[in-house]
């Protein structure tokens, strides 16, 4: 497929996106092109267009990576997917397939894994090459713009939870009710899970109670960290934290229970401040959880096809990217943005 596309471009890292005519790309060996229908806007775009992080993307290249759409063209070779497929090009663009991480599947952490919108071109644009052995495949009943979020946002909270290990009953503390935190109040309920909301908006607490949390704490009213163990009788068994926030992490590890695990999904610039003394003595696991694999994608999907988790989302066109992207930034933005290209 020759001819131009409308694409959302990174020229220079802390620069306002440019909105260029880009080459459509064509699918060689082994690839799809997908004809974008939406694309979610998540902070790590943000990252990616300031070049926040140590690992840098390379300029210029393409941010986005929910993007969703139908697989109009194939490559030599691609046998599993099929022309009229609706997929999503998520974070984890592809992996070498081999190591021991892929083997066991943890190809997230795989040393050669390519990553969507950042090693290689994303969804802001309307269409995106991809590798069919990492596409997310898009459950009947589920629209375009539902989706987006949850290939992103919601496989991300939805592994977080499974690496907090909290049993049904069992308490866990989700710090940061905003675009993934939403999300993770609501997988958090559909498994049983009792939830204390933590926030500094009285009106995201507002939203995680109606969404079915069991309790809500304001981060700025007293202390977050004893008011959460006074909740959960001594602290969540599992703590999320989804807010960017370093004190939103320092203030994780306390709310804690003994023994208990507190997972982070998201990436502040700056040093973690972890005391060693309440780790080391209370038996606190801190981990680290990346997105999530393949089958926990598809597990994130069928909650979400299921009617069990729905991320609020708002529809923006593509030529706002940058007024998205200043939301963002400022913290304006209460849930998640999608991109629509229906337009």
């Amino acid at each position: 497929m020759k001819g131009k596309m409308k694409a959302a471009v990174v020229e220079a890292f802390g620069s306002p996106l440019l909105l260029r005519d880009w080459d459509i790309p064509t699918p060689g060996p082994g690839q799809i092109l997908i004809k974008t229908e939406a694309c979610g806007v998540c902070h790590t775009d943000l990252h990616a267009a300031r070049g926040d992080w140590p690992v840098k993307p390379t300029p210029p290249f393409i941010a986005g990576h929910e993007g969703i759409g139908i697989v109009v063209a194939l490559g030599a070779g691609v046998t599993h997917v099929v022309e009229g497929d609706r997929v999503g090009v998520p974070w984890l663009y592809s992996a070498c397939g081999h190591c021991e991480y892929c083997l066991s599947a943890w190809e997230t952490v795989c040393a050669s894994a390519e990553f969507g919108g950042y090693t290689r071109n994303g969804g802001f644009a309307e269409y995106i090459l991809a590798d069919p052995e990492y596409v997310a495949h898009i459950p009947a009943g589920l629209t375009p713009h539902e989706a987006a979020p949850i290939i992103c946002a919601g496989v991300t909270t939805y592994k977080g939870i499974k690496e907090a290990d909290v049993r049904p009953g069992q308490w866990i503390a989700i710090s940061g009710i905003g675009g993934l935190g939403h999300l993770a109040v609501q997988y958090a309920k559909a498994m049983g899970l009792r939830v204390c909301a933590v926030d500094v908006d009285d009106g995201k607490l507002g939203h995680a109670t109606r969404l079915g949390a069991d309790a809500v704490v304001n981060a700025r009213a007293g202390d977050p960290v004893q008011a959460v163990r006074d909740v959960t009788d001594g602290g969540a068994h599992g703590v999320l934290i989804t807010a960017p926030s370093l004190a939103a992490f320092k203030q994780g590890v306390g709310m804690t229970r003994k023994r208990g695990r507190c997972v982070l999904v998201v990436l502040p610039p700056g040093e973690f401040p972890l005391s060693l003394f309440e780790v080391v003595a209370n038996c606190i696991t801190v981990r680290g959880s990346f997105v999530g694999t393949r089958q926990d994608m598809a597990e994130a999907l069928a909650f979400a096809a299921e009617g069990k988790v729905k991320a609020d989302i708002e529809l923006r066109p593509l030529a706002e990217i940058n007024q998205v992207f200043r939301e963002l930034g400022d913290g304006e933005v209460q849930s998640r943005i999608v991109i629509d290209f229906r337009g």
